[in-house]
């Protein structure tokens, strides 16, 4: 069986320490779901850029890493995180413009797209009003357990942040979404 599919994560990680090309094993693993979660938030064009920035920084930091956590994935949605803080104010801007038009950003083909402006759901423009008018801390860790489906425990390691952190920063976010959209939980609001 080829190494992709028969090493843990911190096992690549730790292999990579002698063998930098081994590292790539871990970008083939997770860049799709790195890129589609930052494509959610700021769009294709930026994700690109933001999953460069966050794989060249895990590599930079890999020896830093935490091997006895076998999954890296929450560790790459941290970089992927402050990476997007410095992109923030395009991703509020993005909202906005959301809330405008009433489709939520979704990393989906055209034709997708296509179908979601034209049939748009009454909830999407609140949503997108009350994701932009967060704290930029709230937004992260909202999104990282709507969108990238981390348990608490795994956003408090991606953020470096205490667990209770993490529950009071998605609580607050919660509650600020939940009055613009009556009783919707925004953590189970799928857009798609």
């Amino acid at each position: 069986m080829p190494l992709s599919t028969t090493l843990s994560d911190a096992d690549l990680i730790e292999r990579s320490w002698r063998d930098p090309e081994d590292f790539a094993l871990l970008f083939d693993r997770h860049a799709g779901h790195i890129h589609r979660y930052v494509a959610r938030r700021l769009g294709d064009d930026a994700a690109d850029d933001v999953v460069s920035e966050t794989f060249l920084a895990a590599f930079r930091q890999r020896r830093d890493y935490d091997t006895a956590r076998p999954e890296a994935l929450p560790w790459l949605y941290g970089f992927a995180t402050n990476f997007i803080r410095r992109h923030r104010r395009a991703e509020t801007h993005r909202y906005k413009a959301y809330a405008k038009v009433g489709v939520l950003p979704d990393a989906g083909d055209a034709a997708e797209q296509a179908l979601q402006r034209a049939s748009a759901h009454a909830v999407r423009r609140p949503l997108a009003q009350a994701l932009a008018s967060l704290k930029s801390r709230d937004r992260d860790v909202l999104l990282l357990v709507a969108w990238a489906d981390l348990t608490y425990e795994e956003v408090a390691n991606a953020l470096s942040i205490p667990i209770g952190t993490v529950r009071s920063r998605l609580n607050r976010a919660r509650t600020i979404v939940r009055d613009v959209l009556g009783s919707t939980d925004p953590t189970t609001e799928h857009t798609s």
